[in-house]
């Protein structure tokens, strides 16, 4: 167990400790982020396109990581090793970010000119300018897929980085910080810090961080923004957090497709996603077959340690996490619920271990925790419904707002595209899918509504949260 000068991450698979890190005293940290506001003023001036060369850079040195990466990330957070669409899919993934927002760059940076409607003897631009010392705050479930969506931009932007990694996955932040100097960014302009809660909210109130990105729960960005507001000045906080998401199926859906869909989107590492599929409402028409279809994939599944080639669902992050998770399913089924996935399947989901059953439910409703509060688990609700207006309602009627997901024939229905688009109008939501989900565009941006935060990420959005409009007037003739 950690002390409080420490923390130690546990396998998830095996229990047993992997690394441990010391925290620095307040002093210690008072001196990395002077160190890091430092470096920023010569980081802003090193001119765009160097920065942009050091981001292609970054891109090399970390694909030549890939292969330490797959156990490494596996023994910290027990995703699956193998096949590709796991552990090699986020490095991947982060490789897919990297490119697209160093392309972008130069022109989401550039200055805005306003040539076209200046007076004569005059000139205007928008100029972006960086913010300062960002501190990212990154989750252990997808750590550099989601660090990399704020850390690169941030520091393309011309801002330096304090990076804090969850306790669970400290080696990929290092990892990535390493791969970063390695590319030539200086070490003091991008820096992990393994942080307790009361150096992490240290931190957030110190006077010269200037913007705080945070990723996951309602309860840790409720902390993070009530740290913010109480320290002096002000400063920028974008929050990432939880998601209950929502997929309806349409009459018409591939089911075929649909429920193979689904099934992956619920269940893809160990449900323990934000964006993950947690409940599914299906019309009445087809509900019976989509169930049948949905459960026959789910029981395909291979519960069992992450690092063995045959297994295609590792444990969840801690015994707490699959304790919480079984509460939520065992009380839904005294509430009423029916679990249609029978526990001998999956031997080693046991009581005291990180291993966790998937599971069906049905006969739920929203008074179920079930389909209001967040599992992130392999555990999904599938409910009736009798028409669109029905299952907007219900997709609605959730304190989460990340994506939702609509599955229905488009390709052969013409008037099925339009019917997704007029409830994509009527969705309270960040994103809207059709006929996919758990995936993230990074031309598209990341943002969400309600609980799940507030903030942009990727895109050219994301650029203009890491940097400040500067207007620049100027009136050239005097005379």
């Amino acid at each position: 167990m950690s002390s409080p000068q420490t923390q130690t991450t546990i396998s998830p698979h095996n229990l047993q400790p992997l690394v441990t890190r010391t925290y620095p005293s307040e002093s210690e940290l008072d001196a990395k982020i002077e160190r890091a506001a430092a470096a920023q003023k010569q980081w802003s001036r090193v001119p765009l396109k160097d920065r942009v060369a050091i981001g292609r850079k970054f891109l090399d040195e970390f694909k030549a990581m890939g292969s330490e990466i797959s156990m490494e990330l596996t023994t910290q957070m027990g995703r699956r090793v193998s096949p590709v669409s796991q552990v090699p899919g986020e490095v991947r993934g982060t490789l897919e970010r990297a490119t697209y927002m160093l392309d972008i760059a130069e022109t989401a940076l550039t200055d805005v000119s306003l040539a076209d409607t200046d007076k004569p003897g005059f000139r205007r631009f928008i100029r972006r300018t960086p913010l300062g010392v960002v501190l990212i705050i990154a989750p252990w479930n997808y750590p550099f897929l989601v660090s990399i969506n704020s850390v690169l931009p941030a520091l393309i932007a011309g801002n330096t980085i304090l990076l804090k990694p969850s306790p669970q996955t400290p080696l990929s932040a290092e990892r990535l910080v390493l791969a970063l100097t390695r590319a030539g960014v200086p070490p003091d302009a991008v820096q992990v810090v393994h942080l307790s809660l009361p150096l992490t909210l240290f931190a957030v109130q110190h006077q010269l961080v200037n913007f705080v990105s945070f990723t996951g729960s309602v309860a840790g960005g409720q902390a993070v923004e009530k740290a913010a507001v109480d320290a002096a000045g002000f400063k920028g906080v974008a929050l990432e957090l939880g998601g209950k998401d929502p997929a309806y199926v349409r009459a018409d859906a591939d089911l075929d497709y649909t429920a193979a869909e689904l099934v992956d989107g619920a269940i893809f590492n160990s449900g323990q996603s934000c964006c993950a599929v947690e409940r599914i409402y299906i019309h009445e028409s087809i509900y019976d077959t989509f169930v049948s279809k949905f459960v026959d994939v789910v029981k395909g599944y291979k519960l069992g340690d992450p690092t063995l080639p045959e297994t295609n669902l590792g444990p969840v992050v801690s015994v707490a996490s699959a304790d919480k998770i079984r509460k939520q399913v065992a009380d839904a089924v005294k509430a009423g619920a029916r679990a249609l996935i029978p526990e001998d399947l999956f031997p080693a989901a046991k009581p005291g271990t990180a291993f966790v059953a998937p599971q069906v439910l049905v006969d739920v409703n929203h008074t179920m925790d079930i389909m209001m509060e967040e599992t992130f688990g392999p555990v999904v609700g599938i409910q009736k419904v009798s028409s669109d207006a029905e299952a907007v309602r219900l997709m609605n009627d959730s304190p989460y707002g990340l994506t939702a997901s609509i599955w229905t024939n488009a390709a052969a229905n013409p008037e099925s595209e339009v019917a997704f688009l007029a409830l994509v109008d009527e969705l309270e939501t960040g994103t809207v899918y059709l006929n996919r989900a758990d995936s993230i565009d990074p031309a598209l941006g990341w943002t969400g509504v309600k609980n799940s935060g507030r903030g942009i990420s990727l895109s050219k959005f994301g650029y203009d949260q890491l940097t400040r409009a500067k207007p620049v007037h100027m009136k050239i003739k005097t005379s």
